[in-house]
């Protein structure tokens, strides 16, 4: 193990693997990653279709679970975060979603300057190899492989052909020119199996032998010297160790636990810090604050055709289907089914899309629970951009102890209202004639929700995390009083030391966050070790030519 690295990143998730494959390209940088989870060697992990069992499991997630909502009827939801190498990218499900260009023009805007999508599309050109979208906007050469899957279901199709009988587009490819539409979805599936950064990053980088990774490394805080940054803190199988660092210190662990960890190190509310005796070291009120996340509820279907894969939930095809993935890596084990998007604007004068679907040809919950009883289908829908915003906050100056998770779901005047009409158009779009077919009614919310307060009380007691948190280290303007990170990822009045993962997106992105993730881990690489970023691009992506005057 290096006891004096050059670099010390903690954290393998999503940034943090990237971070350190490309701090040690160099063959003189020691790179040492602290990681708290072990091995992703695990058939829950690998197989895309087990995705509901590995959040689940103490041994791959925190566990952590936020508090009650008053807008969700009290109840309280679970926020899953990665505790195993490659962090989230690890346990997620795998669908593989940029963000729409808007979301990087508004990080700009609020004083990210630097991060808007001419700046940001190059990041995600070098990090992938594509193997669906093939236009001029994906990348051919990158470490992380993305495939659609098969979209062999007819649903699929007879969905997308729905959405277009309603007025909506079809998209080749929501990643490239054109999100706003319908069409297949991208996966970080590889080869029949998970693709995380684990294996696209992590372990490409431990074979170089320049970096080196301590698992079970629970990180407690970052020592320092001044402005600098000098050694982190952190036990490792209850013993309590140091690690000095000769250059830079990087912090990715993630939208919960990087601001915990500040937090810990004496960088956040000085005034929250004193009162729990902890010695501050900056006052920056933004640490933990700007807790931002997606809610989605499950749109479920009855199907009038027995050809779903509800056929497949039934002890003797799930050992059949696992055990065709054992061996030979294919059948149904080897996608996670999310295999079609949707991004549609919520009205007329919004410029790019607010809200997602996410196709499913089987009606069951995200985690594998409480499956409908019979053959359905569903949509997973829910607005992107909410106002409401929340915190993390740790309680004591306890390593052990879990933060207070806060998010103040549907708190914004105007939350209900998006959700509202998120419903009102699926039903519009499932009752085409391309539908019918297979439409055989709602299992819920029910054909008979259809008041405003009836599908308000449907979404109180069913909405449930996307599992999405980002945004509670901000970055923006230095002279932002609210922001934690400056454009370059390092942390506001220190040195050499960055700050580099979703905590750090000023606003959260339309879809799935894995994806930008690894785009921060690429640039702010760049960042960290004093290279040029690479080149603007000068594609224009498509905007809806009459936004503000239609919907569709």
């Amino acid at each position: 193990m290096f006891d004096n690295p050059d670099y010390i990143v903690i954290g393998s998730g999503s940034a943090g693997s990237t971070i350190a494959y490309r701090l040690g390209e160099n063959p003189q940088h020691q790179v040492l990653v602290l990681e708290f989870g072990g091995s992703d060697f695990s058939p829950f992990i690998q197989m895309p279709a087990a995705l509901s069992y590995p959040m689940n499991m103490s041994q791959f997630d925190w566990g952590y679970k936020a508090e009650p909502e008053p807008m969700l009827n009290g109840r309280s939801l679970v926020c899953p975060r990665g505790k195993v190498i490659g962090g989230s990218s690890s346990i997620n499900g795998m669908i593989y979603v940029r963000g729409n260009p808007g979301d990087y023009h508004e990080w700009a805007r609020s004083g990210a300057k630097g991060w808007d999508y001419e700046d940001v599309l190059p990041y995600f050109q070098k990090m992938e190899t594509s193997h669906g979208g093939l236009s001029e906007f994906r990348g051919k050469n990158g470490p992380l492989h993305v495939t659609h899957g098969k979209r062999d279901n007819p649903l699929h199709e007879a969905f997308v052909q729905s959405a277009k009988q309603a007025g909506y587009y079809e998209t080749e490819d929501y990643n490239g020119y054109r999100q706003e539409g319908f069409g297949p979805a991208d996966m970080t599936v590889f080869q029949g199996s998970r693709f995380s950064t684990a294996k696209a990053y992590l372990k490409p980088a431990l074979a170089k032998k320049n970096v080196q990774l301590i698992t079970r490394a629970l990180v407690n805080k970052i020592i320092f010297e001044g402005n600098k940054a000098v050694g982190v803190e952190f036990f490792h199988h209850g013993k309590k160790k140091i690690i000095k660092v000769k250059k830079d210190i990087v912090l990715s662990a993630g939208a919960i636990n990087s601001p915990t960890i500040l937090q810990r190190s004496g960088i956040g509310n000085g005034d929250h810090l004193k009162e729990l005796g902890i010695d501050v070291k900056s006052h920056l009120p933004g640490v933990g604050e700007n807790l931002q996340d997606h809610l989605e509820v499950y749109f479920q279907v009855k199907c009038l055709q027995p050809i779903t894969l509800y056929k497949y939930l039934n002890p003797i095809s799930k050992l059949l289907i696992g055990m065709q993935w054992m061996f030979f890596k294919n059948g149904p084990g080897a996608t996670n089914q999310f295999e079609t998007l949707g991004f549609i604007r919520s009205d007329k004068n919004i410029s790019y899309p607010d809200i997602q679907f996410h196709f499913l040809p089987v009606a069951i919950r995200y985690d594998g629970k409480a499956p409908s009883e019979g053959h359905g289908f569903q949509l997973h829908v829910g607005p992107m951009r909410s106002e409401s915003r929340g915190f993390v906050k740790i309680k004591s100056s306890n390593y052990s102890e879990a933060p207070t998770i806060k998010f103040n779901y549907m708190t914004h005047e105007n939350d209900f209202k998006i959700f509202r009409k998120a419903l009102r158009l699926s039903r519009e779009i499932l009752s085409q004639r391309a539908m019918s077919p297979f439409n055989g009614g709602e299992i819920q919310p029910g054909n008979n929700v259809v008041s405003d307060d009836g599908l308000d009380e449907f979404i109180k007691n069913n909405c449930e995390s996307a599992y999405h948190p980002c945004g509670t280290c901000r970055m923006g303007s230095s002279d932002d009083p609210t922001t934690v990170v400056q454009n370059d990822c390092k942390v506001k009045g220190f040195s050499n030391f960055f700050l580099a993962d979703s905590s750090i997106f000023p606003r959260i992105c339309n879809g799935n966050l894995n994806s930008p993730s690894i785009m921060t881990g690429e640039k702010a690489a760049d960042h960290i070790l004093g290279k040029t970023p690479l080149s603007p691009s000068t594609l224009k992506p498509f905007t809806h030519p009459e936004w503000e005057k239609t919907q569709r």
